[in-house]
């Protein structure tokens, strides 16, 4: 099918295209410059305006913007987190409204949104948590609520942890666990919930080919906690990971709200409706995961 991707340069959209591609989709790239050939189509999610007249016969619209959250947490960095999330996310929604057939909006969302749980196994169905977070998920998955209140099927897929050697957390901790200054943080009992990028990729291909809909933990069975995560990547370098991460030192460094709401907070979840879905993980385990990652 024909497919619409926001956020298509960043992190995750990098992989996803090719994926896309590979299995025979055809893949439309959403941007905010002057598009540079036919497989580019001119948006501006602040005004609100996308060319909708180039989505004809749009299969699927996909939304993977947003600002990173790796940042100290000014209240106009939160601000940015909020809005680079709910203006794509809701002008995506009203767009699948108005195209004929409606496409199925996917989005990304995040397991920020149940917040601190310690070991509590969290499945779809669980209640949300509190936070910052746990606030902007909230506000970005009620973004799409005009698809979903018009019928639009609407997938939010909330992100665990994604490993990949290429981007995101595990590119961030390579540096210092090669250097044999790695280790855990905080107390280290803090669950982490994850994902490899093969996987999370082929998990957005089963949501453009099935009826899947709704929330839906992006993630495998088999979380770890951060000092067993650490252990893990320690192993897969062939480095030391036995010192903990200085606490202080992340807290200057990025402030100490978006230390404790996103470092050392712990969500355990479970990916219930993936495996449903009969979803098989080809990368289950951590040390599968980060030999992959690691090798990309």
């Amino acid at each position: 099918m024909k497919v619409a991707i926001g956020g298509a340069s960043g992190f995750i959209g990098t992989a996803l295209v090719p994926a896309l591609e590979a299995e025979g989709h055809e893949v439309l790239r959403l941007v905010r410059h002057e598009p540079q050939d036919a497989a580019e189509i001119r948006w501006d999610p602040a005004a609100g305006l996308v060319d909708s007249s180039s989505l004809a016969g749009i299969g699927a619209l996909v939304c993977l913007n947003g600002a990173t959250i790796a940042q100290r947490w000014t209240d106009g960095r939160k601000r940015e987190i909020l809005e680079s999330r709910t203006s794509t996310t809701s002008l995506l929604a009203r767009t699948a409204v108005q195209l004929e057939p409606q496409p199925v909006l996917i989005c990304a969302s995040a397991m920020g949104a149940y917040g601190d749980r310690g070991d509590e196994i969290l499945t779809e169905e669980s209640e949300r948590g509190s936070g910052f977070l746990a606030d902007v998920v909230r506000s970005w998955e009620a973004a799409a609520d005009p698809a979903r209140a018009a019928g639009v099927r609407v997938v939010h897929f909330r992100h665990g942890h994604v490993l990949s050697g290429r981007g995101g957390l595990l590119e961030r901790l390579l540096v210092p666990f090669k250097l044999g200054l790695g280790g855990r943080l905080g107390s280290g009992k803090q669950w982490w919930s994850w994902i490899e990028l093969h996987d999370l990729t082929s998990a957005y291909g089963l949501a453009l080919n099935t009826g899947l809909d709704g929330v839906v933990n992006l993630v495998t069975p088999n979380p770890v906690t951060n000092a067993q995560f650490a252990a893990a990547l320690g192993k897969a370098l062939r480095r030391p990971a036995v010192l903990p991460t200085p606490t202080l030192a992340l807290k200057t460094r990025f402030g100490s709200e978006m230390v404790e709401d996103a470092l050392l907070s712990g969500q355990r979840l479970l990916p219930a409706r993936l495996l449903d879905a009969g979803f098989e993980f080809s990368a289950a385990t951590i040390d599968v995961a980060l030999e992959r990652a690691l090798r990309a």
